[in-house]
């Protein structure tokens, strides 16, 4: 049995449309699809990126991005938690060095470091990674891992640091133990460096350094996976080297190294 032929012009005229709305497919609809074709080849890359990411590493709008993933419930693959801070430690006064980074906004790279570390639980232990951060350029130049919290570990970090960068004006941190002990305050003024110091409990005054532990650790993942320490610090070095120079820092629009780079290049041509 034949079909019976649709006429289209009698249908349209049935239904009081124009008859070319009949071969209408919405151009918002087919656009959203290829833009959400794009945000997922993005986070497949990149997979702790959020829609400002996003946006700048497609070159597009934020709102339209972060649009587009509210329409198709698409989310980073991982996610960070916050921790709330310690109330024991709220409001202490800052004792021997003053907080510089408080009073000063560097505007070149090389000018005032941060310092900082972090723990992992990993078999039945903690390990503890230092980092360096430049706070101009937000580039990590320093790191040091181990099984120890100590100035060792501090001190090894600045020691990696200078290895490949000329001393900055000022380094900062926190008030820990491991920051106030003889060894590292030396290490530092042998080395020209003038000390700057957070007071305790409040983690902000070091913000830098949070804010990168915060996400490093989110798109390191879970370190069960991993066979054995010299693993963990294999993927470490890797990290470390996507958020130096493949990540995209939000405030810098682009990664760290990159910018630190830029910035050198710049200050070339005008000097």
């Amino acid at each position: 049995m034949k079909k019976k032929r649709v006429n289209k012009s009698a249908l349209a005229k049935e239904f009081h449309i124009s008859r070319a709305s009949i071969y209408y497919q919405p151009k918002m609809r087919l656009r959203d699809e290829s833009l959400k074709e794009q945000i997922l080849s993005v986070l497949s890359e990149h997979e702790a990126y959020g829609h400002k990411r996003i946006a700048m590493h497609l070159g597009r709008d934020k709102k339209c991005i972060l649009r587009v993933m509210k329409l198709y419930h698409i989310k980073p693959l991982k996610m960070r938690q916050r921790k709330p801070y310690k109330k024991g430690d709220m409001g202490k006064k800052p004792s021997g060095y003053c907080n510089y980074l408080k009073r000063m906004c560097p505007i070149r790279t090389g000018v005032f470091w941060a310092s900082d570390f972090t723990y992992f639980w990993y078999g039945d232990r903690f390990y503890y990674l230092a980092t360096i951060i430049d706070v101009f350029s937000r580039e990590i130049v320093g790191i040091a891992f181990s099984p120890f919290h100590n100035a060792e570990l501090v001190m090894e970090a600045l020691k990696d640091a200078l290895s490949r960068h000329s001393a900055p004006l000022f380094i900062h941190s926190d008030q820990g133990s491991e920051y106030n002990s003889e060894a590292y305050i030396t290490l530092a003024e042998n080395n020209g460096i003038k000390i700057s110091m957070s007071a305790k409990g409040k983690p902000w005054e070091n913000g830098f350094q949070e804010s990168f532990y915060s996400q490093f650790k989110l798109e390191l993942g879970s370190l069960k996976h991993f066979a054995n320490t010299g693993e963990i610090l294999e993927a470490i070095y890797h990290q470390i080297y996507y958020y130096n120079y493949k990540r995209i820092h939000t405030a810098l629009k682009m990664p760290p190294a990159k910018y630190a780079t830029q910035q050198l290049n710049l200050r070339g041509k005008l000097f």
